[in-house]
Parts: C-alpha cells; structure tokens; sequence
C-alpha cells in the first residue's frame, strides 16, 4: 500500500489512480523506466559514448539516482513568463545561485535553466549537479506579444560550461513549427556529437485548436503526436503536459487519426490517456516526464503528487517541476520535490 502521506494527498482519487489497471495499451508492452535504462534503451543506438555517460550521470544523481526515475528542477519561466511574474513571490530566486541549492538540497538530479542562470554559476557547480542549458525560449517582452521559440545561443556555449544535456521546445501546430523542428533537430545533431543528452519540450500551440471553448492543446491524440515527432528528431528524454481531455482530431477535422485510438487505445482515466503519451514515445524506450505546471498555492503539493502517481503508473520517468517548487519559501520547496520524489521511491506504486 502507498504512504498514508501519499494516500492523504490524493485524497477521493486515490483508489482510482492507486488501483487503475491499463486494459488499452497493456504494461507489458511499455519498456519501464529501470536502474538499467541506459543499456535496455540505449546501448544500440547511435548514442555516443560520452552521450551514454551523461544520460547515466543525470539517471545516477540525487534521491531518485538508480531508480530510472527522475526529478528535474527548470527554472527558465522568466524569459517567457518574465522575471517579475517568476520571482515575485519568492525574490530570492532572482540570484541564480539560489536555483542551484535549491535544486541540490532537494535531491533533484538535474536543474534546468537558462544559458546565464547556468553560466553565471557554472565553474561552481558544474562538478555538483548535472546541468541542463534550455537552448530556446519565447519572450513576452516584444509587442504585441508572439508566440515562437527562438535560439537564445549556442550548443557548443552549454557545452563549455560543462552541460550535461540541452533542452529545447518545439511548439507543435504553429506556423512556426517547421522551422523551430529544423533548428532543434541540427542543435540536438550536434549536442549528441558533443556528448550531451536532449530533452524535448514538446508542447501543442495553435489558437485554432480551441473549439466551442475546449482547449485541446492538451488532448491525448494531439500531445501523443507531438511526442512521436519529438522522438523522431531523437531527443533522449520528452517533457508533456499532463493530457486533460482527447480527441483534438475529431474536433479540429484535420490532420489523420484513427477511430481505434479512442475505442481501444484510450479512455477517459488520466492513466490511459498518458499511456497513451508514452506510446508514443516508442512505448517508453524515450522516457516521458510530465511537467509540474502552474503554481496555485495551498493545492501544489496534492497536485504535484497526483501527477507523479499518473506519470509513475503509465510509464513515464518522472516529473520536472518549477514553479510549485521556487515561487514559495526553499524549505516549502523542498518538501515538495521531496513528495514528488517519494512517489517514485516507493515501491508499491507501481505501473498499471
């Protein structure tokens, strides 16, 4: 049985997330997250040497290290999000110093951040915690305001400063995802050459994907796509959002689905439906992490949990948390990745 903690938590949800059983995609199909990732899921592939120990360091760091699980701390909200909006609540997050420890005294195995958060700190702590530099970003600060990934500098800038792995976002369905997926598939070309590992944020953006006041940027069939292209410009690790509903094809009418997907690939359970994310991750040989989202205060911790239950018992590798964690006191930041991370260390909660 989980933890009374974990169980708390979860609160009338718990027996149908605790108990849930995959009757789509059953779990015997779904290569799971081990202490032997790297080996089941890389050893063969076309992954260099120096790209397989940087995988292992991030997968051997920290609480969740030799679990085949991961917590990952991002801090790069301020770019898009701005600064103000980001570290308001909590100014001593504007020293990047402060996203450092916070990520250590929490266990984390990686921290992910900008190319000067990291630099600024690198020579400190490069040797500490494995450093992933987020290679594009949108910005809120131009008017009227865009939405577009763009480079804000070079694989080989977060390579020098001793990056283990680079991340990137693709905004799936945007008139610019042509060329974001051309720019991140030649970074992510020559991260690989350089030895470090890829992380895709692979997230769905177009307003033509709102109908009838659904928004299905979050919807199983759409996110479950933009993983698969995630995984064909060979990222080693894909971020998605929690699915909140499915059918975006049906209700958009474009694009090509199947009626199987929503008859026998999917149903309405949150675990089937991030199944269904992690299929398309070639059936979990890429590891899926779920993002924390949003902070909303008193219910972070029950919310953050509950993701980590959903992602820990569909197969994903974990979750990658921000601002639940910073924009709050650090001891209150810590407790809450440290309850993400006890979801993953406990043994009874296990895949459906």
């Amino acid at each position: 049985m989980a933890a009374s903690k974990i169980i708390e938590l979860l609160g009338k949800d718990a027996d149908s997330l605790l108990n849930h059983t995959c009757k789509t995609i059953t779990k015997d199909q779904i290569h799971l997250p081990s202490p032997s990732h790297v080996e089941d899921s890389w050893i063969n592939s076309n992954r260099n040497n120096q790209t397989l120990r940087n995988l292992q360091a991030m997968l051997g760091n920290g609480r969740l290290g030799g679990s085949g699980y991961v917590s990952i701390l991002p801090v790069d909200q301020g770019i898009e999000h701005s600064a103000g909006a980001s570290f308001a609540p909590n100014p001593i997050y504007f020293d990047p110093e402060n996203i450092v420890k916070l990520a250590i005294e929490a266990g984390c195995n990686a921290v992910c951040s900008t190319f000067g958060v990291l630099g600024i700190i690198s020579r400190k702590y490069a040797h500490r915690i494995p450093m992933m530099v987020k290679l594009n970003h949108n910005e809120f600060l131009s008017y009227p305001n865009k939405f577009d990934q763009v480079m804000f500098g070079q694989v080989k800038a977060a390579w020098n400063m001793g990056a283990t792995s680079v991340g990137a976002t693709v905004y799936w369905g945007s008139p610019e995802s042509a060329r974001q997926l051309q720019e991140v598939a030649n970074a992510f070309e020559l991260a690989h050459e350089l030895g470090m590992a890829t992380v895709l944020w692979c997230y769905v953006r177009n307003n033509g994907f709102k109908i009838e006041g659904v928004d299905y940027s979050t919807a199983a069939d759409f996110t479950g796509q933009a993983n698969h292209l995630g995984v064909t410009i060979q990222a080693d690790i894909i971020k998605q959002k929690l699915p909140t509903n499915n059918g975006g094809y049906n209700a958009t009418k474009h694009g090509k689905t199947s009626p199987l997907v929503y008859s026998q690939l999917t149903t309405d359970h949150p675990i089937d439906l991030t199944r269904y994310q992690v299929a398309n991750c070639y059936m979990g040989r890429v590891g899926l992490i779920n993002s924390g989202g949003e902070s909303k205060g008193a219910t972070d911790m029950a919310e953050a949990v509950t993701t980590a239950v959903i992602n820990k018992r569909a197969g994903g590798m974990g979750l990658i948390s921000g601002r639940k964690a910073f924009q709050k006191p650090m001891k209150d930041g810590i407790e809450l990745l440290n309850s993400i991370q006890d979801v993953y260390l406990d043994n009874s909660i296990t895949i459906a």
